[in-house]
């Protein structure tokens, strides 16, 4: 057991830094180089090899107090040999078949709404795509007494982290924006989790908006079951549509707002590489903020 610290939430939080729960705080702490206002947490390394297997246990004491900076790089240096033998990467992505049953779109912009893990990433891919003229991150499958950032980060609230997108059907189909979903934005083998990120929050969620998307939806999710792409059973839910509440602004666009954070380097800009990679054709390179 080594201890260490990560970073003052309410000091990421004036900074617009994201809330990623123990592990991934202290990943953050790790690749910021910042020791200021910091709390004692234990460190228990799993998976030794692999930085995403490091895991921060135990509560956070009352007290806070500042390390000295000779100690900070102790305890950076002991968890970087535990945990980063090699680089990490970012989960992997899959090539997902065109839906066999389309979606039957026309006429004005159509919305939808994906929950998969940070909405950072989300809201970073799918602002990327052509076609979607919108993508909000917010709050989903909760109240609105409970939709914001702190109560949600408790994990207990129902919301799960999404991001409501509009589109033009004429350019891209909701089917399409199905298998950009399951083959770059989320794994939908993990429950309750993404990357580095767990809690019923960061859930893989489909939220149809009307009973054509629920069909589509549905159809699609078993296309891929059959299709045996991934070694686990696929755990994304279809989830009925509730109030949507839009997250802080800090939170909005923050791809294009933050492109050199941590976070979106180690794990939402390989997703925007991997959509110009696997999806050409929709792939746009300006970010569409908004």
């Amino acid at each position: 057991m080594v201890n260490t610290a990560v970073t003052d939430k309410t000091e990421r939080l004036r900074n617009g830094t994201h809330r990623l729960g123990a592990r991934a705080q202290f990943r953050d702490w790790i690749r910021s180089g910042s020791g200021r206002a910091v709390h004692r947490i234990g460190l228990s390394v799993r998976n030794a090899g692999h930085c995403s297997g490091s895991e921060l246990i135990g509560s956070e004491p009352k007290g806070t107090r500042r390390l000295p900076s000779h100690l900070t790089a102790l305890a950076l240096g002991a968890a970087l040999l535990g945990a980063c033998q090699q680089p990490a990467l970012a989960e992997e992505v899959v090539r997902t078949p065109p839906a066999q049953v389309q979606a039957k779109e026309s006429g004005k912009l159509k919305t939808a709404i994906f929950a998969g893990g940070c909405f950072w990433g989300v809201e970073g891919v799918f602002s990327h795509v052509n076609g979607v003229t919108s993508a909000v991150s917010g709050y989903h499958g909760g109240t609105k007494a409970t939709a914001n950032y702190r109560a949600v980060g408790g994990g207990d609230t129902g919301h799960a982290e999404a991001v409501r997108i509009t589109y033009d059907p004429s350019v891209v189909r909701y089917d399409e924006l199905l298998r950009i979903f399951f083959a770059v934005v989320a794994d939908p083998t993990m429950l309750n989790r993404q990357g580095p990120d767990r809690g019923t929050q960061y859930r893989s969620a489909i939220v149809p908006v009307n009973a054509q998307q629920a069909q589509v939806a549905k159809a699609y999710i078993a296309q891929l079951g059959k299709a045996g792409l991934w070694s686990k059973p696929i755990v994304t839910k279809i989830e009925p549509k509730q109030t949507f509440y839009p997250a802080e602004d800090y939170h909005q666009d923050f791809m294009a707002k933050n492109p050199s954070h941590p976070y979106i380097q180690r794990w939402d800009a390989p997703k925007v590489r991997a959509l110009k990679s696997l999806f050409a054709d929709d792939y746009r390179a300006s970010f569409r903020k908004g």
